[in-house]
């Protein structure tokens, strides 16, 4: 049988790309149209309306920039602020759940991920709250310089040259690989996460549940 997870906020598909590795069937959901959208089916429309029953794995990115720096930088811009009511809409589903944001975000019980745990070379910290307890790899050691160089060219060169990127604001695509990424564009790649991120998760539902099978 084929496992079908929803990728609510899916942006170009990120998340989408690990869970397909994971083995799910899955279906983008985002208000923008993500013409680069590697999962298997997009619907342009709201998630925060969206039917969600059907699934095996109900993936959610909400939006971030009420958590970051963004917000501190333009005071009077509103940002959404949706964790909260995304949180009480997967809790309604008896489906397993997992919400994707930035550190700093207002999440419960949550794992955080790195680029280094799959030997990535991308500082990417992202913060998971899930509806199961999932663990999270041993987290090595920053030890390798970033590229924090002002132009663009400079840090291509930087990471050309073996070095370790960041990804914040629009980085250019040539970071796509430091991510596990091959079809998006830079600003497609801000808002987005590696693969390796939630097919890891996903994997450790799939396991989660076996074992529940079989107790």
């Amino acid at each position: 049988m084929t496992l079908r997870a929803l990728d609510l906020f899916s942006g170009a598909g990120g998340a989408a790309r690990g869970l397909q590795q994971a083995g799910y069937h899955v279906t983008g959901v985002d208000i923008k149209p993500q013409p680069h959208y590697r999962g298997d089916r997009f619907i342009q429309g709201d998630a925060m309306i969206v039917d969600l029953a059907g699934y095996d794995l109900i993936w959610a990115s909400p939006p971030c920039q009420k958590y970051t720096s963004l917000a501190a930088l333009h005071p009077n811009k509103e940002y959404p602020d949706l964790i909260a009511p995304v949180r009480e809409r997967l809790i309604a589903t008896s489906t397993p759940w997992i919400i994707e944001n930035v550190p700093g975000a207002p999440m419960h019980y949550y794992i955080t991920l790195c680029g280094t745990m799959f030997g990535l070379r991308v500082y990417r910290h992202r913060r998971f709250e899930t509806s199961m307890m999932l663990w999270q790899p041993e987290h090595p050691p920053h030890t390798v310089r970033a590229g924090g160089h002002k132009s663009q060219r400079q840090r291509k060169a930087h990471y050309m040259a073996g070095g370790f990127v960041t990804i914040t604001g629009n980085v250019g695509s040539y970071c796509g690989p430091a991510m596990g990424i091959d079809w998006m564009t830079g600003e497609e790649l801000s808002q987005a996460i590696p693969p390796a991120y939630s097919r890891f998760l996903a994997e450790q539902v799939q396991q989660a549940l076996c074992q529940r099978s079989a107790a």
